[in-house]
């Protein structure tokens, strides 16, 4: 029985050390979630126009 205690004992005292570890390790994982969930707008750049040089050199590449 007193094997079964000294465990237990041993498991409490390593409780503590155990919890500031995941703390530490998921406070800057909880920090980016709580920033990406933010009300803001994205303002995007505007969309690059096409040409068509794509398939007229399509085009002028193909052997009949």
């Amino acid at each position: 029985m007193t094997r079964h205690l000294n465990e237990t004992l041993k498991c409490l005292r390593l409780l503590p050390r155990a919890m500031a570890v995941m703390l530490v390790v998921s406070a800057p994982l909880l920090a980016v979630t709580s920033l990406r969930a933010a009300d803001q707008t994205t303002i995007e750049a505007p969309t690059m126009k096409n040409s068509g040089a794509g398939f007229v050199l399509m085009v002028s590449l193909q052997r009949g």
